[in-house]
C-alpha cells in the first residue's frame, strides 16, 4: 500500500506540469496580442532617402513620371552622372522613355552640343524652345530637357517609336515622387551583409578553421 502511494504522485507530475505549461502559454498570447505594434519605418521620408543614397544618387534628383501606357522598368532605376538618377518606361512592344536627372543647367549652346538621348553625338542636333522646355531631335532619337533649379530632367525615346506628344506628356508629368511612388520606384534596402565571426578560426595564420584534435582522438 505505501509503495502504491509513493509512486502515484510521481505519475501525476508531468500532467500538472503539462497544464501549467498551457495556461502559461496562453497567457503570454493574449498578452502578446494586447500589446501594440510597434511603426514600421519603411516608407518614412528617412528610409527612402536612404534607398536612394545606397544606389549612388541624391535623394533631390529622384523624379518619376506619368506616360499613358508606359510602366516603369524596375530593373532600370539606377544612378546617372556623379549622383543623378536614371529610369526607363517601356509599353511592353519595343517602345522605351528614358527618364535622366542631372545636375547643371542648359542654354541654348549647350542645347545643341550635348548629343541626344542615347546617340553618340553623330547628325546635326536641332533644338527648339517649348512652353518653358526645349525639344531637341538627332541620330534617330527625339528628346525634353526641362531646366530645374540647379538641375535638369532629359526624357528621350526614339522618333519611330514614340511620338512627340507622348514625349512631351512624359516631360510635362514628371515631378518630385511622393512617398507612395519613390517606395514603388527606388530598388529596397540590400539585407545586412555582415560577416558572422566564427568562433573555430584561430586569431593568426591565414585565417583556416582549427581541426586540430587532442591526443587520442
Amino acid at each position: 500500500m505505501n509503495r502504491r502511494a509513493r509512486v502515484l504522485p510521481l505519475l501525476l507530475t508531468p500532467l500538472l506540469l503539462t497544464a501549467c505549461g498551457t495556461e502559461k502559454a496562453s497567457e503570454t498570447s493574449a498578452a502578446a496580442a494586447s500589446e501594440p505594434v510597434p511603426a514600421t519605418t519603411a516608407g518614412t521620408p528617412a528610409e527612402l532617402n536612404s534607398r536612394a543614397e545606397a544606389m549612388g544618387t541624391a535623394p533631390e534628383l529622384v523624379y518619376v513620371t506619368t506616360v499613358p501606357g508606359f510602366t516603369l522598368a524596375e530593373q532600370s532605376v539606377g544612378v546617372l552622372g556623379d549622383d543623378g538618377f536614371s529610369a526607363a518606361y517601356t509599353d511592353g512592344s519595343g517602345a522605351v522613355v528614358r527618364l535622366g536627372v542631372e545636375r547643371g543647367s542648359i542654354t541654348e549652346e549647350t542645347c545643341r552640343s550635348r548629343p541626344v538621348g542615347h546617340t553618340s553625338g553623330g547628325g546635326r542636333t536641332t533644338c527648339e524652345r517649348d512652353a518653358g522646355t526645349w525639344y531637341r531631335t538627332g541620330g534617330g532619337e527625339h528628346e525634353y530637357a526641362v531646366p530645374k533649379d540647379g538641375h535638369v530632367l532629359w526624357l528621350s525615346a526614339g522618333t519611330d517609336s514614340v511620338p512627340r506628344a507622348v514625349l512631351r506628356e512624359a516631360a510635362v508629368s514628371a515631378h518630385r515622387p511622393d512617398a507612395a511612388e519613390a517606395a514603388e520606384t527606388l530598388p529596397s534596402p540590400r539585407p545586412d551583409t555582415t560577416p558572422v565571426e566564427r568562433g573555430d578560426l584561430p586569431p593568426f595564420g591565414d585565417g583556416a578553421p582549427d581541426n586540430s584534435v587532442d591526443i587520442g582522438g
